[in-house]
């Protein structure tokens, strides 16, 4: 740094040879006498050994020789007063440096050191050169430490020792010698000074590794250009970038200690090129686990394919997270999404697979399928080539032979779908601002327990989170929103979808999802769905309804509590089962607890609880539907569940272990319970009592078993006689099964309490 250079300060004083009217005999303010004219001094024109000089007599005690001018004093800038100078006859004098420090208003500050140290005149004609560095801060080198107080100076020489001698004394110079203090005073080493051309072309790699280890923690800077480097370059030291770099891409830039996107942003110049830097950082060793966006946006202008961004690394499942940002969809083709028909052939013997398909190699994995026997959320998880097969996520139904078959291939902001294997990703308070561009991410085939918290996936395109195998092993997906693309369209002609499942384990937890066509299409087991709000409705007159959480496994071990389901249906099908005509346990382990359900406006068959079977025999066994508020706003439906029958109904003979107790029905015309317990008076003395249960059993079941029946005041005769016999009941009566009949010795009337159940509770 040279401020004379790049501020433009004049520091150096005129020469003697311009006249001796600004050179002060005394401490160079104005007003105080000069040598112009004066008796003890001359310009030499030609000395042989200064050119022009100025010959002084030393005539005082103090022979002091300060220039007029002002020469600022700037904090952080150091200046050195230098003179050459010989004895030419008399008494060899000492002399200093010295100057006369000058504050605000032209005071004085007399309390900083205003002379240097003294140097000796030892014999005549030997030319002396005499030097003192002033400045603001006190460090090894500096002279005359001034602090902040001066604000200028009048700098000079001083003779001193024994009068009578005379003295030839060189031009005085003054310049700002920082650049000396340079590498002990800033904070960071220049990667120019240590031969990086920053052109753009030549290779700087061994400049920047010259630069990292002469910082011994000192920042790096990087001044104005473009840095090519030609290898992976690992810097230790942080690093402030005001040029950019040019990298391959495959080549890695690890910054261990200014690992942050504004860093990477400020490196490539560029937040879509900066961003996968930085991801492709985050995956080899930067001393850090955690890509920070520091609160910034990410401006993305196409889908990272962080497999590829990562060097293809076939495996990872190190914790690595990004946090704190937004990534923000540019506009553009890249995000387009691209669709293919074949020809296949299904074997439900290989379920999941399709084989002699043609190209295999122009469809790209992670692309979702389409076609009859197809279920929800089945995608492309592999394609081999060479053997014309692709391999699904999940098996198909009804699909045996040949047919034709699409898929499509959405573009997402973060796609992990070329790994083989990848775990243990977390994303915390991140925006995806996905404009109905893009959506959001789609994780590897295989992984485990990603976790997403405190996200906002903004009107994704198609999806929020999709899995294309099992990568959604253990998934935690908490106190997230998902804001869908599709609000303005009717409820059923919605197709986006918040999330998806395949594996086991997903705790999905505290989350909101606005008017999806569904919020969660589910597979695999052991799920936690906790604390939700998802709505789905629309301003429809008797509008129509879809599922928000679809389960697509019979036995799912799942718990579904406390959430707000709002204008939506659970739906629990086997859509995805290899052979639905399977039956194993069959629907099973649920528990639907806590629940607000809600609808406004709905069409009066709308139901919040469906089970839709996909082949015959089905039953239910071990569903626990406790504890909800089941409430419609503007309207009323016949009642809160349904079996779809579009496949096949259920076996009513197998239900088991099912617990309806203790919900809350409002506009709602029929409730549920199991068991149910029915007051019925019999009017007219019969022998068997008839008593309808069937509207009152969830889901159509039959009436199999009567577990009390308690008389209530006296049972009686035709003739007021009083009965002491206790009846008998016969269930499944009637034609649909529906009816429980007390028998009883003779005919008999009164009041009886019945409590009949829907399945066999044990």
């Amino acid at each position: 740094m040279n401020k004379a250079i790049t501020d433009g300060l004049m520091l150096m004083p005129p020469p003697f040879s311009a006249g001796l009217d600004v050179w002060s005999s005394e401490d160079g303010t104005p007003g105080s006498p000069t040598y112009e004219g004066a008796a003890n001094a001359a310009f030499v024109p030609s000395d042989a050994d200064f050119g022009g000089c100025l010959e002084l007599q030393k005539t005082e005690a103090v022979q002091r020789l300060r220039y007029m001018g002002e020469t600022p004093i700037l904090p952080g800038c150091y200046l050195r007063v230098r003179v050459r100078l010989k004895a030419i006859s008399g008494n060899l004098p000492e002399v200093r440096i010295a100057g006369w420090a000058g504050g605000a208003g032209n005071a004085h500050v007399a309390d900083v050191p205003q002379q240097g140290d003294e140097v000796a005149l030892e014999a005549y004609g030997e030319v002396v050169t005499v030097s003192a560095i002033i400045g603001t801060g006190s460090r090894p080198g500096v002279d005359l430490a001034w602090g902040l107080e001066p604000i200028y100076g009048h700098f000079g020489i001083d003779l001193t020792g024994p009068t009578g001698g005379v003295v030839r004394i060189d031009d005085i110079e003054i310049e700002d010698v920082t650049a000396v203090f340079h590498r002990k005073m800033m904070d960071w080493v220049d990667v120019k000074d240590y031969g990086a051309a920053g052109d753009g072309v030549t290779d700087d790699h061994a400049a920047f590794l010259a630069a990292d280890a002469a910082a011994q923690g000192r920042q790096i800077l990087v001044p104005e250009g473009g840095y090519h480097i030609g290898a992976h370059l690992t810097l230790n030291a942080p690093v402030r970038f005001e040029g950019t770099l040019v990298m391959a891409p495959d080549t890695r830039l690890q910054l261990t200690r200014s690992y942050d996107f504004p860093t990477y942003q400020a490196a490539f110049g560029s937040d879509d090129l900066g961003f996968r830097k930085a991801m492709q950082a985050l995956f080899h060793f930067t001393d850090h686990v955690t890509l920070d966006l520091k609160g910034r946006r990410v401006r993305l202008e196409a889908p990272v394919d962080v497999h590829a961004t990562a060097n293809n690394l076939a495996m990872f499942e190190m914790r690595r997270c990004l946090t704190n940002g937004m990534i923000d969809i540019q506009e553009g083709p890249a995000w387009d999404s691209a669709t293919w028909t074949r020809q296949a052939t299904y074997d439900p013997a290989q379920p999941r697979r399709l084989s002699d398909v043609a190209n295999v190699a122009q469809i790209a994995v992670g692309a979702r399928v389409s076609g009859a026997g197809v279920g929800r959320e089945v995608y492309v998880t592999e394609t081999n080539p060479g053997a014309g097969t692709i391999t699904l996520s999940q098996p198909l139904f009804d699909a045996e032979g040949t047919q034709s078959y699409t898929f499509t291939r959405d573009r997402y902001a973060l796609d992990f779908s070329g790994f083989d294997k990848f775990s243990k990703f977390e994303i915390t308070e991140i925006e995806f601002l996905l404009k109905g561009e893009a959506s959001g991410m789609m994780l590897a085939p295989e992984g485990l327990t990603h976790r997403m918290a405190d996200c906002v996936f903004n009107r994704p395109r198609d999806r929020g989170i999709t899995s294309i195998g099992r990568g959604c092993q253990g998934l935690l997906v908490d106190r997230c929103q998902f804001l869908s693309d599709e609000m303005p369209v009717p409820a059923q002609d919605r197709t986006s979808v918040a999330m998806n499942i395949n594996a086991n384990d997903a705790k999905i937890r505290n989350n909101r999802a606005v008017m999806f066509a569904a919020f969660c299409v589910a597979n695999g087991s052991g799920h936690l769905f906790v604390g939700n709000h998802f709505f789905q409705g629309d301003s429809e007159p008797q509008g129509l309804r879809q599922a928000g959480l679809v389960l697509t496994q019979t036995n799912v071990k799942t718990t579904i509590t406390g959430n707000y389901i709002d204008n939506c249906a659970i739906e629990w099908t086997n859509e995805h089962s290899a052979d639905p005509a399977q039956l194993g346990f069959s629907f099973g382990g649920l528990t639907i607890t806590g629940n607000i359900f809600t609808c406004n406006g709905v069409a009066p068959f709308f139901r919040w609880l469906v089970i839709k079977p996909f082949a015959p025999g089905h039953f239910v066994n071990g569903l626990n539907i406790s504890g909800n508020v089941f409430r419609t706003i503007n309207g009323a439906v016949e009642r809160v569940e349904m079996v779809d029958t579009t496949h096949a109904d259920l076996n009513y003979a197998m239900f088991r272990n099912i617990s309806v107790q203790g919900n809350a029905f409002n506009g709602v015309d029929q409730r549920m319970a199991n068991p149910v317990t029915l007051r019925h008076d019999q009017n007219t003395a019969q022998g068997a009592w008839t008593i309808n249960v069937g509207p009152y059993l969830p889901f159509g079941g039959w009436a199999r078993n009567v577990t009390a029946i308690v008389p209530e005041g006296e049972i009686t005769g035709p003739n007021d006689e009083r009965r002491t016999d206790f009846p008998y009941a016969s269930t499944q009566m009637g034609a649909e099964n529906s009816e429980v009949r007390i028998n009883w010795a003779s005919a008999s009337k009164g009041r009886v309490l019945v409590t009949a159940r829907v399945d066999n509770p044990v």
